[in-house]
């Protein structure tokens, strides 16, 4: 998985966490996809201050999850669910507990 990819994950998980301007400054560049230079005009810093902000956000995204590993377990949890799937039943009480864990997910 790409660091920009598991950053994002991170990020949908974790961003009630951070602080506003965090947030605000992440959607933008990881929701929006705006290069570090517009997303300093809109905000009125520096291309820097806002590399530096992405930083922070990122190294603080990857403390959250070694101290809280809600992203490792959603992801074992959803190949559990794959590997269930994989398997011939014809069970709509097993069929339907997988749909609604998937829909907790």
């Amino acid at each position: 998985m790409s660091k920009t990819l598991d950053h994002t994950i991170l990020f949908d998980i974790y961003a009630p966490l951070l602080t506003e301007k965090q947030r605000d400054t992440l959607d933008l560049y990881y929701n929006e996809d705006l290069s570090l230079g517009e997303i300093a005009e809109s905000a009125g810093i520096t291309r820097q201050a806002v590399m530096g902000c992405i930083q922070k956000c990122e190294n603080r995204l990857e403390e959250l999850e070694n101290d809280m590993g809600l992203a490792d377990r959603f992801r074992k949890i959803t190949a559990l669910l794959d590997e269930l799937e994989g398997f011939e039943t014809d069970d709509p009480v097993a069929m339907d507990i997988i749909g609604r864990i998937r829909e907790l997910l």
